[in-house]
């Protein structure tokens, strides 16, 4: 299991395959030929509709 290395949280596979998503920090990081970049340097910060997009069952949830 790969963790946020700032919420420790477990991230999620994003359906493409191309990033790994932290919903409590709301962060994507990506990964590059296969290996996750789990630096907060190469992070991207998620809006409320990139959060959902990337993480679909996310869709109708309340927090």
């Amino acid at each position: 299991m790969l963790v946020c290395p700032l919420t420790k949280t477990r991230l999620t596979l994003t359906a493409g395959g191309e990033e790994l998503v932290s919903t409590v920090a709301r962060l994507a990081f990506p990964i590059r030929r296969g290996v996750p970049v789990l630096s907060l340097d190469e992070a991207r910060p998620l809006s409320d509709e990139e959060l959902v997009a990337a993480v679909p069952e996310l869709r109708g949830r309340r927090d």
